[in-house]
């Protein structure tokens, strides 16, 4: 267990410092924004669907370690993901964040974000960005949550 806990700390650290795909898609076809007043965490996700298909993915914004980690290790999971896919996976890291049993297969080096369970403060920032982007899949159009 603490050997997890020490790859969980080294992701978060590596993702928070060099964010994948931290920028603006221009030609995104569906976009959120996502806000959890409780910790200040600010970020927008960029989608470009494509028959289904998440193309392209990225985040904007600012937030803790642990929102801007599990951002960019979403936008490198999802990309090239079709859209029933990106669900399965959004509904496995959902349940192994808040400590449910999950689909340790489907997870795969996303199981690193079960770490974030033994900081439940911490879970609705590491889970953020995950329902932004569920929430940007199911709209057309430019959409706002905020997660309490």
């Amino acid at each position: 267990m603490s050997d997890l806990r020490d790859l969980y700390q080294q992701v978060i650290m590596d993702h928070n410092k060099n964010p994948r795909n931290f920028r603006e898609i221009d030609d995104a076809n569906h976009l959120a924004h996502g806000n959890n007043p409780l910790c200040g965490d600010k970020l927008v996700v960029y989608l470009k669907l494509e028959d289904e298909k998440i193309i392209d993915v990225s985040f904007t914004g600012s937030g803790c370690a642990i929102s801007k980690a599990s951002a960019s290790l979403m936008t490198e999971a999802l990309k090239g993901k079709t859209v029933t896919e990106a669900d399965a996976i959004y509904q496995q890291v959902h349940k192994v964040m808040t400590g449910e049993s999950s689909d340790r297969d489907l997870l795969g080096k996303l199981e690193v974000l079960s770490g974030v369970k033994d900081f439940p403060a911490r879970v609705k920032c590491a889970t953020l960005s995950w329902h932004t982007a569920h929430a940007a899949m199911d709209s057309d159009h430019d959409i706002s949550i905020t997660t309490e």
